[in-house]
């Protein structure tokens, strides 16, 4: 088992990585401090793994919520049920919230945990590998509007992260290699010795191998600890961890949640920002087209929607966290291993993007 270390003085919390960690009891119940533990799931993890959690908590007061799966019901809505499970078991603020799913659970688990009575702990038990290689570790929470993704919410960090490996075995192969494009972003923005690692190993990884998986997920988690450390909150070197997702969050906004998953928008949305970045001068041709091969080659869509006009996209976006005073602020390579600040881009710049590919 590997364990990283999110430092953040008196919250700093444990990833573990590794193999058959949900078979083992202690590893949980050492972060639960109560007695009470309610465990936030949906339709499709929770027949796989549910049964496992429960079975560590007997000598605990355990309730379980089942949410529908997908992005579409990200919801304030989905997130009252949550509520609505914590108050009808008069659950206390010395609650432990288990997240056991994928990004959306985890978010919202996340969120609901920030927000009853003002904050509970919670453990993230991310089964995706997206999830496990991003949205587990950080403490970004929240949910959907209509008009924008991820734009109510909370930085609210967790008391643990527990990575199973294993769980990737009853993962649908969409869903897989939709985590890739986060594995592929850490390349992209820290280090382009990992990037050229991608290039020699993807196909271990599309074939699932697990020594290539942990690798993967260990650099994945340590590159994002490193940064979270630096900058809990998004002030600075952080933001280059949302590489692609202006473009993306447009996307999935756009073509309505769901239609999308969350990893193939980013990954349209890093070729976006590589072709973007080329015409600020940075990357060339030959950068461009080795990024969008190794896209190309995880089996992940790198062309922009055919739904969404330019002058759609940008309105939508328009409606970023990283935008300022109306300008959008996008994050671009300066090179293939290192990412820029978020900086404002020319509404002409962005046609140009968003009609060549």
């Amino acid at each position: 088992m590997k364990i990283l270390t999110v430092a953040l003085d008196d919250r700093s919390y444990p990833i573990y990585i590794g193999e058959k960690l949900l078979s083992d009891e202690s590893l949980l119940t050492r972060h639960i401090k109560s007695k009470q533990v309610v465990i936030v799931s949906n339709e499709i993890v929770a027949p796989l793994y549910l049964q496992t959690v429960q079975q560590h908590l007997s000598a605990y007061e355990v309730a379980s919520v089942i949410l529908p799966d997908g992005e579409q019901y990200k919801t304030l809505e989905s997130l009252n049920r949550i509520f609505d499970t914590l108050l009808a078991n008069k659950f206390s603020r010395n609650t432990t919230l288990i997240a056991l799913g994928g990004g959306v659970i985890g978010d919202m688990g996340g969120f609901a945990a920030a927000c009853y009575q003002r904050g509970i702990a919670f453990i993230q038990i991310p089964t995706t590998l997206l999830a496990q290689v991003d949205s587990s570790v950080g403490g970004k929470t929240g949910v959907n509007h209509p008009l924008g993704k991820n734009m109510i919410g909370a930085f609210y960090q967790p008391q643990a992260v527990i990575i199973d490996v294993d769980v990737l075995a009853t993962l649908d192969d969409r869903q897989f290699v939709a985590g890739l494009s986060e594995v592929i972003k850490y390349g992209l923005i820290r280090d382009i010795d990992f990037f050229c690692w991608l290039e020699d190993n993807m196909d271990k990884l599309l074939a699932r191998d697990k020594d290539a998986l942990i690798y993967a997920i260990e650099y994945s988690c340590k590159t994002k600890a490193d940064v979270v450390a630096e900058d809990e909150h998004e002030g600075g070197v952080r933001a280059t961890l949302n590489l692609g997702h202006t473009f993306g969050h447009a996307i999935e906004t756009g073509m309505g949640y769901g239609r999308y998953l969350h990893g193939e928008a980013v990954a349209i949305g890093t070729c976006l920002a590589a072709d973007l970045s080329m015409r600020k001068g940075s990357l060339t041709a030959v950068d461009v087209v080795r990024i969008i091969t190794l896209f190309k080659r995880s089996h992940l869509p790198v062309t922009s929607p055919t739904g969404l006009s330019s002058s759609q996209f940008i309105d939508l976006m328009s409606v970023d966290k990283k935008n300022v005073d109306g300008n959008i602020r996008v994050i671009l390579l300066e090179s293939i291993g290192k990412a820029t600040l978020p900086i404002a881009i020319d509404r002409l710049s962005l046609i140009q993007t968003l009609e060549n590919l």
